[in-house]
């Protein structure tokens, strides 16, 4: 695929008017958006995401539009996980409902400047180290075994040590001054809560990226549309927060279905990587041509497949388990 420098730069220059558009709204108004607002821009971020899948389709080719998609929705669905967790650090470090959406924003702005790096560093290591497919499948694997055996590690945030680091030694303040991260008391600086909370969202951003970038790439090797689906997935993130809000506790199975779904691409890069094999002590350097690749449309059928089967049983069965206690306080009330 080859994408030339202008459309690269116009991407990346339309991402950053976007997002500066965003922190000027936000920043001249911090609020807790309502359900129509968010409903709105959700709708128009899913849109444009399409419409660009579209494009890639009838433009480069049925295999980049797929590689696109598939990337997009694996993207989409490992930033539904993320906002479980954003939902723990906002509830542990008690951030008022109408601050959220600025540190939700900057988190969003950390994300992508990370991520922007693991691309590019990701790319020049397949362009010039096909074993560290392997790697990355490896990683898959283990990730998606750790999450799948995790159970409910996440429900309850624990800070890491830079964040504890900013909390307790830098000079800071407990109250809240809006979305500033530092403000002057009795003439001095020091950081509100403000600063701990992005703190927090970036180095967890920081980890997802580790898990998310190799993702996408057993799904496309094209750096233009490893990037473009993460900005996709990232954009609409903050809205979905607001609209999905206590829904995403009922989402009890989506853990499983994210191992199931890092498992299946991490044993796809592994088949690939030793398709494309040069290790000398395997296969005496040679490709293993028995090796099979999984076709990327039948990686975004299976991911499809995955994400339905695991919204529709958790809606399921979280429906079910809170009918009963519903109706026994509905009786105990009346």
């Amino acid at each position: 695929m080859n994408v030339p420098a202008w459309l690269w730069w116009t991407t990346i220059g339309v991402t950053t008017a976007i997002l500066l558009f965003d922190v000027v709204i936000v920043g001249r108004r911090p609020h807790e958006p309502s359900r129509k607002e968010v409903s709105w821009a959700l709708t128009l971020y899913i849109g444009l995401a399409i419409a660009f899948g579209i494009g890639v389709w009838t433009l480069a080719g049925h295999q980049y539009g797929t590689e696109f998609f598939a990337g997009w929705l694996t993207e989409y669905s490992l930033s539904v996980d993320n906002l479980f967790v954003f939902l723990i650090i906002m509830a542990a470090l008690k951030v008022p409902r109408e601050n959220q959406q600025g540190a939700l924003l900057i988190g969003i702005v950390l994300a992508l400047v990370f991520r922007g790096i693991f691309i590019a560093v990701g790319a020049a290591a397949i362009n010039n180290f096909s074993w560290i497919f392997y790697l990355f499948g490896a990683f898959l694997i283990y990730t998606g075994v750790k999450l799948a055996t995790g159970g409910d590690d996440d429900e309850e945030y624990k800070e890491n040590r830079f964040v504890r680091y900013v909390r307790t030694v830098l000079p800071h303040t407990d109250d809240w001054h809006g979305d500033k991260i530092a403000v002057r008391v009795d003439k001095k600086w020091v950081f509100t809560p403000m600063f701990a909370v992005i703190v927090a969202l970036g180095t967890t951003d920081l980890l997802f990226a580790l898990d998310s970038i190799p993702a996408i790439y057993g799904l496309t090797q094209e750096p233009y549309l490893v990037l473009t689906a993460n900005i996709f997935a990232l954009m609409g993130l903050r809205q979905l927060y607001f609209l999905l809000g206590d829904l995403l506790k009922r989402l009890v199975f989506l853990s499983y279905g994210l191992a199931i779904l890092l498992g299946f691409i991490g044993v796809k890069l592994v088949l690939h990587a030793m398709h494309e094999n040069e290790l000398p002590f395997l296969n005496g350097g040679e490709h293993i041509e028995w090796a099979p690749e999984i076709p990327t449309l039948v990686s975004l059928g299976v991911i499809v497949l995955i994400l339905v089967v695991t919204t529709v049983a958790s809606l399921v069965v979280s429906r079910t388990s809170i009918g009963p206690d519903v109706s026994e306080d509905s009786t105990q009330s009346s």
